[in-house]
């Protein structure tokens, strides 16, 4: 009986260590895709399974971008990307939001509508949640993997849908999921992401493979110097920002889906947080009054959803 005690103890002190390293060695993984970055983004179709399709031309951007750490606590890290454009512009780009074994995932469905899924603990154990989220800090994707370590090569890597991409949105209505297969690689420069996408159209339960794509957006760290500028511009943005950050994470609480409009009296979201963000750093409302007018806003462009059942 003593010994059975012993192996169960000492079974649980191992996974209790496994569990820790799992913890450590992501945090320190992902705070290795924070910096000043010069980025190559390179996009071409690969396959279709109709003939009679046409392909999109191959794309290829570069930019200058700071993934800057906005947050950080023993199981999160929350990153805000900045663009820098020429040498005074800085656009607001993504974030992404890093939590150890997060027990809550919203699933894309197509159309702008996202479900709630409650998952098991032995689903998330020892694994990273990645939520990447729009310009507008509205909910885009979420996906659930390990780090891993092998062959010296350090990566995480998952499949989850998504909707069409910004690059893509405005121009395209042939599909309504991107189901991406996301891979980060950490290299000596930086880091990779490489895609492996498919582009469907999902009708009801039917689900239609309109093409393939591959993706490969390069990170090749740079001086911290080269991003002054987008730093300096959240020190002075990042409040309301972080105020609309925490509206919607009120909203998502509440909410068992989402089914987001696109515009709400002909304007988007971010038309609208655009427009609110000039007032706040003109100082004719307040942070408060920042905070009370979002939660107007998001309502109105998810009206109608589900509400969760606590």
């Amino acid at each position: 009986m003593i010994s059975v005690k012993l192996a169960v103890t000492a079974g649980l002190l191992a996974l209790t260590t496994i569990g820790h390293t799992q913890l450590q060695n992501g945090k320190k993984n992902i705070e290795k895709m924070c910096g000043c970055f010069d980025v190559d983004f390179k996009y071409a179709e690969t396959f279709s399974p109709d003939d009679n399709y046409k392909f999109h031309n191959r794309e290829h951007l570069q930019g200058l971008e700071l993934a800057l750490p906005i947050e950080q606590s023993d199981k999160k890290i929350v990153i805000q990307h900045l663009l820098v454009v020429g040498d005074s512009m800085i656009v607001k780009h993504w974030r992404e939001d890093w939590t150890y074994e997060s027990p809550v995932l919203f699933k894309y469905e197509g159309d702008k509508k996202w479900t709630k899924q409650e998952l098991k603990p032995a689903d998330v154990k020892g694994k990273w949640t990645q939520t990447v989220w729009e310009v507008d800090d509205a909910p885009r994707y979420q996906g659930v993997s390990e780090w891993i370590t092998t062959d010296n090569k350090t990566f995480w890597q998952n499949t989850t849908n998504a909707p069409l991409p910004r690059r893509e949105y405005t121009t395209r209505n042939d599909y309504n999921i991107l189901r991406r297969g996301n891979r980060l690689t950490l290299t000596d420069s930086g880091w990779i992401h490489e895609q492996d996408n498919d582009k469907i159209t999902k009708t009801g339960n039917t689900e239609k493979l309109i093409a393939q794509e591959k993706g490969i957006n390069a990170y090749y760290k740079t001086k911290d110097a080269d991003c002054a500028i987008a730093k300096a511009w959240w020190e002075k943005n990042g409040a309301f920002w972080n105020r609309v950050r925490t509206e919607w994470e009120a909203v998502l609480k509440t909410q068992a889906s989402i089914n987001l409009k696109s515009k709400v009296d002909n304007k988007s979201l971010n038309d609208y947080l655009t427009d609110m963000a000039k007032q706040w750093s003109n100082k004719t409302i307040t942070l408060d009054q920042v905070g009370a007018q979002t939660r107007t806003i998001i309502q109105k462009f998810v009206a109608g959803n589900d509400v969760a059942v606590n």
